[in-house]
């Protein structure tokens, strides 16, 4: 056999291992969004996706790895879908509201079946010990993270008012996304996202310096 037969053949390995870890993990975000991380099984995945568990075994080695990819490709799907979109704006008060506003349509339209993905798992494992409860620590502080980035951003425009508490109005301002986020899924209730926009305009109109800058509700 050829070296170049023999390259083709494992290039074809590792592409059908992409395919089926793209598709097993496509299925644990959802599940893990609705029944939690310690839902995930390998059994219970090559099970519902008609694998065989050594297949499974041999990509994630543990459930525990199981549950790190789960998070790891959760925050992809969140980047592309909340934050990315919001880059789309200048620097300022305009892509601060967009951020939120593409928070809330992430859970309203239910990217996740269980809403928002890292809402519900780090409920889960908020008092927890471990390597999962760790990567959710990550996840949770790269948010925050972000939302307080765009605030900076703002009051460094002018658009905010100079004595603007960035980490405290980032508080708030997820506080409005979570609630809305936990009542809708608890109580099926989609007026809450319109509460929750309502509140972020108010609250940004209250901050910035010039209160035409931010967005009017559709």
């Amino acid at each position: 056999m050829t070296s170049h037969t023999h390259a083709g053949r494992l290039d074809g390995r590792v592409e059908r291992g992409n395919q089926t870890r793209r598709l097993v993990l496509r299925r644990t975000v959802d599940i893990a969004s609705v029944e939690g991380l310690d839902a995930l099984s390998l059994g219970r995945i090559a099970t519902e996706l008609k694998l065989s568990k050594s297949g499974v075994f041999a990509l994630f080695g543990s459930k525990e790895e199981l549950q790190l990819a789960t998070i790891r490709a959760a925050g992809r799907i969140f980047l592309d879908a909340v934050v990315e979109p919001s880059r789309q704006d200048p620097p300022g008060i305009g892509r601060v509201w967009r951020l939120c506003a593409g928070w809330l349509t992430y859970s309203e339209e239910r990217v996740f079946p269980g809403g928002c993905f890292f809402h519900g798992v780090i409920a889960e494992y908020d008092a927890r010990e471990g390597a999962v409860h760790d990567a959710l620590v990550r996840a949770d502080r790269d948010w925050t993270a972000q939302v307080e980035g765009c605030i900076a951003e703002a009051l460094a425009a002018g658009e905010l008012h100079a004595d603007t508490d960035v980490p405290q109005l980032a508080f708030e301002l997820i506080s409005f996304l979570e609630t809305a986020n936990a009542h809708s899924v608890l109580h099926d209730e989609p007026h809450a996202y319109r509460k929750a926009g309502t509140a972020v305009t108010n609250r940004l109109r209250a901050a910035a310096s010039d209160p035409s800058l931010v967005p009017r509700l559709p």
